[in-house]
């Protein structure tokens, strides 16, 4: 990536442009990308897939000549899994990662499954809940709730959905195909990490934690200790931003807050063109952040929250997208969230006819786009 920011002083203000075309530059949207999956997959460090099939629309914006079945090969071959991860939401990652991330994730994803669910748990200990339910998933792949009634019994007026999503965050589990799989549909089945990728996850390492903050501003960054903290769902990041900043640079958004960096982050011009670009419910590259002012205006926020689908005009969230399928042809229907101009018309429509080739390779009618009024 070009543009790398080497000569500007330390604590040097960055406004919302700069740091829209960072983040732009550095989740891969400014240009696409000619990389295997795998690898945008590992620097993005996985992609939010709680809805099965969204991570290809993420990826389809990012990679040249992007085609599902790359990543659906990657997913049958066991190359790649959806395991809960930052935040205690599904992520797409590599098979590395799975195992490397999730033992630095785990205490994490325990307290919040706890705090959540802790009075509908009732006498339940989690230790015996984990080693009761580990090995149903190691037989073989199964529902949550599946899982749960067969030890249900146990804990009687404990609901068998609640033991179910326990215990998708005490056992370290993977969602299996056809889930996930482009062009199918299927309940989600699971087994464990272990059982799938023939190695457990872990141990954390000392310095996994110090590598995650590291990994996360080189694709998210510069970005405040707040952003790493909401994009990751982790606490206590302060000793391992201490231990880093050495070897960090530093910078202040137009807030006054201070924002970390690694020392080769691509910061192009704030000037430099930002094409269109379609991205999946809730992509990282909007929820990445504490202070997302940056790609999404503060009244549009709700909508990262809401499975909303994103279009990006000039690097930042300005329309909605959804794609149907209906009787052989594809048809995209974009909702702007404010005016277009009638080159960001023509532009949009270009990348959404190109969009939908994804959805219907050869179609049989023509494809369609359509922008409703703001």
């Amino acid at each position: 990536m070009s543009g790398v920011g080497a000569s500007l002083p330390a604590m040097s203000v960055l406004d919302q442009r700069a740091l829209n075309r960072a983040l732009l530059a550095r989740q891969l949207l400014l240009r696409r990308h000619d990389m295997p999956v795998t690898s945008a997959v590992e620097h993005l460090v996985g992609l939010q897939a709680q809805e099965p099939l969204e991570p290809y629309a993420g990826l389809w914006s990012r990679l040249v000549d992007f085609r599902p079945s790359a990543l659906a090969e990657l997913l049958l071959s066991r190359r790649a899994v959806r395991t809960l991860l930052m935040r205690r939401t599904l992520h797409l990652v590599t098979a590395d990662d799975c195992v490397a991330l999730r033992p630095v994730h785990q205490t994490m994803l325990v307290s919040r499954m706890w705090s959540t669910l802790r009075r509908a748990l009732p006498g339940v200990d989690l230790d015996e809940l984990a080693a009761v339910g580990r090995p149903l998933f190691e037989e073989r792949p199964r529902m949550l709730t599946e899982a749960a009634r067969e030890i249900v019994d146990r804990w009687p007026g404990v609901q068998a959905r609640t033991l179910g999503d326990a215990l998708s965050t005490l056992v370290p589990l993977v969602q299996v195909p056809p889930r996930g799989v482009w062009g199918e549909r299927a309940r989600a089945y699971y087994t464990t990490v272990e059982a799938w990728l023939g190695r457990p996850p872990g141990p954390e390492s000392p310095d996994a934690v110090d590598a995650l903050v590291l990994r996360y501003l080189a694709a998210y960054g510069p970005a405040a200790t707040a952003d790493i903290r909401a994009w990751s769902g982790l606490s206590g990041l302060r000793e391992s931003v201490q231990r880093l900043r050495p070897t960090l640079r530093t910078f202040r958004d137009e807030r006054g807050r201070e924002l970390l960096d690694v020392p080769d982050g691509a910061l192009p011009d704030p000037q430099t063109p930002a094409p269109p670009r379609f991205l999946p419910a809730f992509d990282n590259a909007v929820l990445g952040y504490d202070d997302r002012s940056r790609v999404i205006d503060a009244e549009h926020r709700g909508l990262s929250v809401t499975g909303a689908r994103f279009l990006l005009l000039d690097g930042r969230v300005s329309g909605t997208w959804a794609v149907t399928v209906d009787g052989g042809a594809a048809t995209l229907r974009i909702t702007p969230l404010r005016p277009f101009t009638a080159d960001e018309r023509d532009a949009v429509v270009a990348e959404g006819e190109s969009l939908l080739t994804m959805f219907q390779p050869e179609p049989a009618h023509p494809n369609r786009v359509s922008i409703t009024k703001a």
